[in-house]
């Protein structure tokens, strides 16, 4: 199929010699490439402007309703009444879109939100062909795709690339503070190492197929619920659960996942998504082809995209699910968090109590005066850190009150983790656990996923 082009303005032919930022000159800004933009974590990286990032953004992708869909969202940003942004979106579609790109280098980061069946090659393409590269998560859904991603992370290092994946929930506040609390020993004492029926680390994320974006109520691709395509469960939005135990529990801290990572167990299951609930979410009439292997009595749809894993790391105990429904009987997505500690438990819930809004608890094992001394005590280690966090006593243990202007919403985090990308390549500045621990990562849900299908 021949290549279209087209965009609002006449597309800069300027060609860019880089490898990261840090080594060109210090006016060079980014130039945003987005390729193959099929879901929606895509366009939110482009929520808002970033004064680093050119306002002509480069797109390749093959024609067809993933890219359309993609610069309508963009549309709706650049036209809102508040804030409106003023991307230029410079569009290639065509069969050939990969290639057109890597001959074309417009931009020196790429975007990759979308089908994650080739994701993972087409990041180690990119970095090889000298592109940075900002991926949304999971940038490898099994474990074939694991080893070609560990590759791609050498290649990166020795082209001075930068390739970094977008773990939005460390920007939420109440794994923040969770973080925080879980670092003063006078609290919550040493993290638990549990056992395999009692960890000491908890988490569970509830994700919804059909939910509302930037305000307008989501179509997802028919890709979605194919697993081969999209990844399961665990393997995709399990991702940020992974990563948040590496991050909240062992800060800093390196992990060589040959030696530090051991499982107990895995296991998967189906979500049953209805012929009617399917054609709700995709616009379509009907299951395409590739995914009626998966029907059954020709009006359900059997989508793998639960799961759960049993883990040691660093000899700690951690128990990680992900599940998926059709849609929320109220509130959205939500993610249930607790970390054991010798002195107190801390919790994140977001059920009905909370208004299905995230909320972090402080449950002492042995509650006394002098321990609520000692708690408000280091309360003010918080504060300096984020000024208006204050604690509201409950039957069993705090509250803690986390101001409004702190919970920005998950939408907005996507610009938080783009700042923080452009701050390593203007600096060079990644520090050093990030790598290795992305690796962890990917090695732990990818192996999860072996586990659970008896292939390991």
């Amino acid at each position: 199929m021949k290549g279209i082009v087209f965009s609002c303005t006449v597309i800069c032919t300027a060609v860019l010699g880089f490898s990261a930022l840090a080594q060109t000159k210090k006016d060079d800004k980014v130039r945003l490439i987005t390729l193959d933009p099929g879901h929606f974590h895509a366009a939110l990286v482009q929520k808002t402007m970033l004064s680093d990032i050119e306002p002509d953004v480069y797109v390749y992708a093959p024609k067809g309703e993933d890219v359309q869909s993609h610069l309508d969202k963009i549309n709706t940003y650049n036209h809102r009444a508040a804030d409106p942004t003023h991307w230029n979106e410079l569009v290639y579609t065509g069969d050939d879109f990969f290639n057109k790109m890597i001959a074309e280098k417009r931009g020196n980061v790429v975007v990759m939100a979308g089908n994650n069946q080739k994701k993972t090659e087409y990041i180690k393409r990119s970095i090889d062909a000298g592109f940075n590269v900002l991926g949304d998560k999971p940038m490898a859904i099994d474990n074939q795709h694991f080893e070609m991603l560990k590759s791609a992370f050498a290649d990166a290092a020795k082209k001075k690339l930068v390739l970094y994946d977008i773990m939005t929930e460390r920007y939420e506040i109440t794994n923040a503070l969770q973080r925080e609390f879980a670092g003063i020993p006078e609290v919550f004492g040493q993290l638990k190492k549990g056992t395999p029926q009692h960890p000491g680390v908890e988490m569970e994320s509830v994700h919804y197929f059909y939910k509302s974006v930037s305000g307008s109520v989501l179509s997802r691709p028919a890709w979605f619920f194919d697993v081969k395509q999209q990844g399961e469960g665990l393997q995709d939005v399990g991702v940020h659960l992974v990563d948040l135990t590496q991050w909240e529990c062992f800060p800093d801290k390196i992990i060589n996942y040959k030696k530090d990572i051991k499982f107990n167990g895995a296991k998967r299951w189906a979500s049953d998504v209805t012929l009617s609930q399917f054609n709700a979410i995709t616009k379509l009439n009907g299951f395409p082809a590739f995914l009626k292997k998966n029907v059954v009595k020709d009006t359900i749809l059997k989508v793998y995209a639960n799961g759960t894993v049993n883990y040691q790391l660093f000899g700690t105990n951690v128990k990680l699910t992900a599940k998926w429904a059709y849609s929320a009987v109220a509130g959205g997505d939500s993610q249930y968090s607790v970390l054991h500690g010798t002195k107190a438990d801390l919790y994140v819930r977001q059920g009905a109590t909370e208004k299905y809004i995230p909320a972090l608890y402080i449950e002492p094992l042995n509650e006394s005066a002098a321990y609520e001394k000692l708690l408000i005590e280091k309360l003010k280690i918080i504060q300096d850190k984020y000024p208006g966090v204050e604690l509201k006593k409950q039957a069993k243990g705090w509250e803690v009150i986390i101001p409004e202007k702190y919970k920005d919403g998950h939408e907005a985090h996507f610009g938080r983790v783009t700042e923080k990308y452009l701050d390593y390549l203007r600096k060079g500045n990644m520090p050093k656990w990030e790598v290795p621990n992305m690796i962890a990562k990917y090695y732990t849900t990818t192996t999860a996923l072996a586990l659970a299908k008896g292939r390991k």
